[in-house]
């Protein structure tokens, strides 16, 4: 259908525009700039002008919106949605939130600040000490099954209404009641004592007076804070200086964005330069800082100093930043504090957990709703039979009451026991170590889950790079080579030692010192230690040497004595492929020892120092997908420009070639990250003048960005091609299985990851979340509606095709066309999300359940993940190198995502499949009871007497049924080695048939059958001894459960024929103590239980007749049903 319409964009001044619909218009009124492509509907071609029928492109919201808001529509649930708006408007007047704004903020002068900032607190608790009681009840009577409950025992307090005594209604409900309120407590004295460690943690601020000790939560913005080596950053600061020489500093950030790399932070240059740190309080300077925001990649501000003729000014960006939450990772760092509590950058991204209510316990919810409807209406029936006399309501009021076991109470406490027993069993699996169930309430939710949405880094992959392969045009080397790449490096610096007096002098052998020169080929050795001394040099990676404490307990740093041993070095970088590139020129004779801002050093394999002046760096950034070095060598004055890209990026900047495309194709397909590498060598007056263009465009006011892009791209031209570089991101183990496994079982999976786009499609290829023969379609980036409205378009026309999009991109999409993007997105056999922020995963999460009301499951294990795991219907964490934050705020928290496997397969299906069978046994074995009360009631000229007494009721529903019941938590359909072999029966859960109005019709006409039949047939049978009616048909009813609990079960566990047993021996000992209780109505009419009267044949057939009667025909049915039209898990099974 979507090929068949024509898809010419439309052109922006077409004459058309004037006849088209205005109604649709309304929607379009945003924002954007005046161009008619934005007024379009997605999909509208230019024949959709003329012809407005063809309502295949209209927009589905645009049509919810026409409809008239009449009568009907308030009727119909109109009423509840004016309700809500309203609650929700008086909710926002009460808590009005302050505007966020812009700030200027003094050095070491919090009382300067006019605003009224936050404290900076960290609160994760739910409830505080009033609302606790409170804020709990209403979690629990939220639902009509426990509202239900609490209505009818209250009843009971009316004594024209009482039927039974007290404790048979309160009893249970208290039980379930302490339960909750004890468990939430416990939660929430956790949370509060976790708060309570978090804030009060101390830190060293600078005043006048020197240096004094505050509390987390006692820091105020405008306070300048001095953080440790690896100490928490307690609030959103400034760098101002740091102890290291270079005047900068790497932090960790693995709890703010999930990236395990260091990234390197630059000081204030001006407050950096001063003599001593007591300084900063001699010099009166600000900072203004922009409204605090979610972005926490980007950052603009001004740093000003005014007691200078003239005024330093200096401008601030993301890299003078230290955010809360990340951890200093190297020397000491003393920064002013711009944002605190509510407003800083990690709060913002966070969001609050919701209570998790099970898909199951909705549907229960809706079950009870029914049931409740029935039970009114039998009382309606009774009262009408009755002839509406006397008293009526009364009578119907207790008619109600009578037949409140049609909702068992029971219920609850058997599917909350049901969970706890579910979560044990996971945690006690001894296939899936270490697995903890940190939420209770939701196990079932696992075997119903449609959409998987993961993170990458370290939850797909272990971030942990190996250097896989080095392309040089002619020649490939891999792992199992690389020792050539060795030996022709070690030969090379060989050779340029042994004579010093030729033109390479020691450094750069065979290399030729005209460019312009004739071309001559040069030898594989030559280019081989042309690539390696590029990779080595072509990076922003530090080496950092651990100190070792000096005589008097300060801190040497080793670089000091020029210590540049191999033992005690590491690297540190924004990256870990630049990393591993570094330990790779390492290992093949090409060291990195020394870095700062303008130097770096390298050592030869024969130890001999090689110095580089960097004169010029230029950066990675997602947009030009490249970074560039330029440097002077020390010994020969050479000045060379190195530089590293994607293929895509380098490809049109390097010499003309023919194999870098086709090689760049097969790394990839491989699950490489692929780097090209190319140099140009530049004279003394091309650098110059390319110097003096670069510093001119830096000062530029407008269009900043734009010119200094301009100016390096005139170096860019006619690189020469080095080499091509494969490095490998290693997968978690069995990813690759698990994903197969997880595809099969009809489970979508999205890769929410704020990695590069390029890193995300690799993973995506090599994990074979995308398999090998699908197409990958590259969302372009969009910045407005028009550009938006195309690329959709554009991918409307692929098909079966996974979808790879940036967050940016993401955004604009859901601003304009969120319904559209949704349902084309959810077609894609699988979609990657790059450079999502925190709040986006979750707000993909959100999107989901929204449009598609399927049960979604979020799997992550860096603090970055809390948002999407908390938003997300089931949250598991990985408890990884990012720490144990994304485990702790989980609902499952498990050591590898090899396990997931297991855990939707065997204890997803097994726990939905339990609790279903659980409900509906109960709900059954309310209703039977019920059928026999109307039964009973009918016959005595409809009395609203109970048939049974108090403690009969309470043995009903305990002693005599409970074990057996509750041993159906012990059954399973499937064997787990069957459900893990064929993960296509997972597909049949998420249908929701276990549990539906269908099977619970089935149960209902079961009970009314069953009861019917117990009941006329102890009435039938046995008329000489009416007395004895109670006892008989009580004992035919305890015998019926016993023997429909072993019809339901599919397989047979031994402590279940222990319980069947246990509770048939239970009701024989209480005939013998409980005479009184086995007579009718509450006068008992005088008539006792003899034993003798039990122990009669006429007793024992009969009884046994009409169980008989009552079970047999359900054995033959399910015995038949079986045989000729099987489950499908049975037809394996067998």
């Amino acid at each position: 259908m979507a090929d068949s319409i024509p898809l010419n964009p439309v052109r922006k001044n077409s004459k058309r525009i004037p006849y088209y619909n205005s109604a649709r218009l309304s929607r379009y009124s945003i924002e954007d700039e005046p161009s008619n492509l934005d007024e379009m509907p997605l999909m509208m071609s230019e024949e959709g002008f003329e012809n407005d029928e063809s309502d295949y492109q209209t927009l589905p919201r645009a049509r919810v919106l026409q409809r008239q808001r009449g009568l009907g529509w308030f009727l119909c649930g109109g009423w509840k949605v004016l309700c809500g708006s309203c609650c929700d408007c008086l909710y926002h007047m009460c808590r009005r939130k302050k505007e966020l704004k812009a700030r200027t903020v003094w050095l070491g002068c919090p009382e300067k600040c006019e605003e009224k900032f936050p404290k900076n607190t960290i609160k994760n608790q739910k409830y505080n000490v009033f609302t606790f009681v409170p804020g709990v009840l209403y979690q629990q009577f939220k639902f009509f099954l426990n509202l239900y409950f609490l209505v009818v025992a209250c009843s009971q307090f009316v004594p024209s209404l009482k039927i039974g005594y007290l404790y048979t209604y309160w009893a249970p409900l208290g039980f379930v009641l302490a339960v909750t309120v004890v468990r939430e407590a416990v939660d929430e004295v956790r949370r509060y004592q976790r708060d309570k460690d978090m804030n009060s943690q101390l830190y060293s601020k600078l005043t006048v007076r020197g240096k004094v000790q505050v509390k987390s939560s006692d820091i105020q913005v405008g306070d300048l804070i001095i953080v440790e080596k690896n100490q928490r950053i307690p609030a959103d600061m400034i760098f101002l200086r740091t102890s290291e020489k270079t005047g900068a500093c790497f932090i960790r950030t693995d709890q703010l964005d999930g990236e395990t790399d260091w990234k390197l932070k630059v000081a204030v240059g001006c407050t950096q330069r001063l003599p001593a740190v007591g300084d900063l309080f001699s010099i009166s300077a600000y900072v203004y800082a922009q409204k605090p925001q979610l972005d926490i990649h980007s950052f603009e501000g001004n740093f000003t100093r005014e007691d200078t003729d003239p005024q330093i000014n200096e401008s601030l960006s993301i890299e003078n930043t230290l955010w809360a939450s990340t951890v200093v990772a190297s020397g000491t760092v003393i920064g002013v504090v711009i944002y605190t509590g509510k407003e800083t950058r990690s709060v913002l991204n966070t969001s609050f957990a919701k209570n998790k209510v099970g898909l199951l316990d909705l549907e229960l919810n809706r079950l009870t709703k029914a049931l409740f409807l029935a039970q009114v209406v039998l009382s309606v029936v009774m009262v009408a039979l009755q002839g509406f006399v006397g008293p009526w309501f009364r009578n119907l009021f207790r008619f109600v009451v009578l037949f409140s076991y049609i909702i068992p109470i029971s219920l609850r406490v058997n599917l909350d026991m049901g969970k706890s027993a579910y979560g044990w069993m996971i945690m006690k699996d001894e296939n899936i170590p270490g697995t903890v169930v940190r939420t209770s309430t939701i196990p079932e939710e696992l075997g119903r889950l449609v959409y998987l949405l993961t993170d990458k880094t370290g939850t797909l992959t272990q971030n942990e790079m190996v250097f896989k392969r080095l392309h040089l045009g002619t020649v490939s080397y891999g792992t199992d080579t690389m020792d050539e790449i060795q030996s022709h490096i070690i030969q090379s610096y060989a050779i340029g030692t042994s004579q010093p007096s030729s033109s390479t002098s020691g450094s750069t052998p065979s290399r030729k010192t005209q460019t312009s020169g004739p071309k001559v080929r040069k030898s594989v050795s030559s280019r081989i230690h042309e690539a390696v001394k590029a990779i080595a040099l072509c990076h922003n990676v530090t080496p950092v040497y651990e100190t070792h404490a000096g005589v008097n307990g300060e801190t040497e740093s080793a670089e000091a004595d020029q210590d540049f041993s191999d033992d005690n070095r590491t690297y540190q970088a924004s990256s870990p492929d630049e990393v591993e590139l570094v330990r790779w020129t390492e290992s093949v004779g090409l060291t990195l020892v020394n870095r700062d801002l303008t130097s770096l050093q390298l050592k030869t394999p024969s130890g001999q120092i090689l110095s580089f002046y960097i004169l010029q760096i230029f950066p990675f950034t997602s947009e030009s997908k490249r970074m560039g070095i330029i440097v002077r060598e020390e010994s020969t004055g050479d000045i060379t420009f190195y530089m590293k890209g994607a293929d895509v990026a380098m490809a049109s900047i390097v010499q003309y070639n023919d194999w870098l495309e086709e090689e760049c194709g097969n790394m990839a397909r491989e699950g490489l990250r692929t780097l090209v590498v190319a140099k140009k060598s530049l004279s003394e007056e091309q650098y110059q003048d390319f110097e003096s263009r670069y510093n001119q465009a830096k000062l530029s006011i407008h269009d900043r960005a734009l010119k200094v892009a301009a100016v390096v791209e005139s170096l860019e031209r006619e690189m020469e091609l080095l080499c091509l570089t494969g490095v490998e991101d290693q997968l978690q183990a069995d990813v690759r299985p698990t994903l197969e496994l997880l595809r099969n079982a009809g489970i979508k999976i999205w890769m929410l990851t704020g990695d590069k786009l390029e890193t995300a499609t690799c993973i995506a290829k090599s994990s074979h979340l995308v398999s090998r023969n699908q197409d990958i379609h590259v969302f372009k980036p969009v910045s407005n509606r028009g550009e938006a409205h195309l690329e959709l378009n554009a991918f409307r026309r692929k098909h079966d095709c996974a979808l790879v999009i940036s967050g940016d991109s993401l955004e604009v999409c859901l601003r304009y066309y969120e319904h559209e993007f949704v349902e084309l997105a959810c077609q894609c056999p699988a979609v990657v999300c790059c450079r999502c922020s925190p709040t986006q995963k979750a707000q993909i999460v959100t999107l989901l359940q929204q449009h598609t009301a399927n049960r979604t499951c979020a799997i992550g294990d860096g603090g970055n993940d809390v948002s999407m795991i908390q938003a997300a219907d089931c949250g598991i964490g990985i408890e990884g190198k990012e720490g144990k934050q994304a485990s702790l705020a989980a609902d499952f928290s498990i050591t590898q995502f090899k396990h997931i496997g297991r855990l939707l397969m065997v204890h997803g299906r097994n726990s939905y499949k339990r609790s279903a069978a659980l409900g509906q046994f109960v709900m059954h074995r309310g209703m039977i009871i019920s059928t026999m009360q109307a039964v009973f009631s009918s016959v005595f000229y409809f009395a609203s007497v109970p048939l049974y007494q108090g403690f009969l009721m309470v043995g009903y529903a305990t002693m005599y049924t409970m074990f057996p019941v509750f041993s159906l938590v012990l059954d399973q359909d499937v064997k787990p080695e069957m459900a893990l072999l064929y993960p296509e029966l997972y597909k049949d859960l998420t249908k929701g048939r276990s549990l539906s109005f269908k099977t619970f019709l089935i149960w209902v006409l079961i009970s009314v059958y069953q009861g019917g039949i117990l009941m006329y047939g102890a009435l039938v049978l046995f008329e000489s001894e009416f007395v004895h009616v109670v006892a008989i048909s009580f004992t035919a009813l305890i015998l019926t459960e016993l023997l429909m609990v072993a019809l339901t079960i599919r397989t047979w566990h031994w402590l279940m024929v222990v319980a069947e047993f246990f509770s048939l021996g239970c009701y024989l000992a209480s005939l013998a103590f409980l005479n009184e209780y086995f007579g009718i109505g509450r006068v008992s009419f005088g008539a006792f239980l003899d034993l003798s009267f039990i122990t009669t044949w006429p007793f024992l057939w009969k009884v046994s007749a009409i169980t008989l009667v009552s079970c047999l025909p359900l054995y033959i049915i399910k015995y038949l049903k079986r045989k000729f039209s099987p489950p499908s898990y049975s037809k394996l099974s067998s």
